[in-house]
């Protein structure tokens, strides 16, 4: 699967996508941002999304995102509930069926409950990984809340997790691929628009200084899989304006928005140039 399939086949109806923000992280260093970075300078701030993909037969969110409990806890600032973001795309959550999990940290896998009649997706990997061995060491399960996780554990006891094992096709014009690193199974979302194929990296590549400088993020569980992953995006994208990042506050200054806010934005319309 390369940026050469031109197509996904004939007839298939291109996915609206979307970027919903819904919290903040302000007051970061660059340390926070990259590994080896310097202590003494400010780094950009985070931005929190979910994503939507949506067309005529088919809605997928991609991640739940968190609430004011995890915001709290963490020292982020809400903008408003996950589920409530979705409700201003005419999104009812308790009617979403397919809710695809790139991994399990607290702030892609939250609000689970938002969403009583979904199926999960999830890469074996990710699983063992949040749920095995290494969340014996602190600095691993960090990002991970053990509620949330406990809430994946019920919904899959109640039917309701698809697992993946690596790629899978989810439905003509939408694919799932693992890429690690950042965690043991973390997947990307490459889905077929209007402008082509685009890639949600998710949090493969948290800002377009990690992805464009090939500088990590200091989260990670394999470097050399996350370093490996920056090349895979480009793969999977037609181009690098066709990869959309996991919390750069620029995804919704550069996008088309559907308010003045910039908290909704389209990710299917190309966006302006980065400075």
């Amino acid at each position: 699967m390369t940026h050469g399939d031109t197509s996904p086949g004939p007839g298939v109806e291109p996915f609206e996508v979307f970027a919903l923000r819904y919290a903040v992280h302000r007051g970061r260093r660059q340390v926070d941002n990259f590994i080896g970075a310097d202590p003494h300078e400010a780094g950009s701030d985070l931005s929190y999304y979910i994503w939507v993909a949506r067309r005529s037969d088919r809605v997928f969110v991609v991640d739940t995102g968190f609430g004011q409990e995890a915001a709290a806890g963490r020292g982020r600032t809400l903008l408003a509930q996950p589920a409530d973001r979705l409700r201003l795309l005419g999104i009812d959550p308790a009617r979403v069926e397919d809710v695809i999990l790139t991994h399990l940290h607290y702030d892609h896998a939250g609000t689970l409950g938002d969403f009583p009649h979904a199926r999960f997706h999830v890469q074996d990997h990710e699983a063992a990984f949040a749920t095995g061995r290494c969340m014996c060491h602190s600095v691993l399960r960090q990002a991970y809340d053990v509620e949330n996780v406990v809430g994946f554990v019920r919904a899959l006891y109640g039917g309701r997790v698809q697992f993946h094992d690596g790629s899978a096709e989810l439905a003509p014009g939408l694919w799932v691929h693992r890429i690690g690193g950042h965690t043991a199974g973390l997947q990307v979302v490459r889905v077929w628009t209007r402008r082509g194929w685009v890639v949600l990296a998710s949090d493969a590549a948290h800002l377009y200084a990690n992805l464009h400088q090939r500088l990590p993020f200091p989260i990670v569980h394999d470097v050399g899989a996350l370093l490996e992953g920056y090349q895979m995006l480009h793969t999977l994208a037609d181009t690098p304006d066709h990869i959309v990042v996991g919390h750069d506050p620029l995804v919704a200054s550069i996008y088309p928005g559907l308010s003045s806010s910039g908290d909704i934005v389209r990710l299917d319309a190309p966006p302006r140039p980065l400075a």
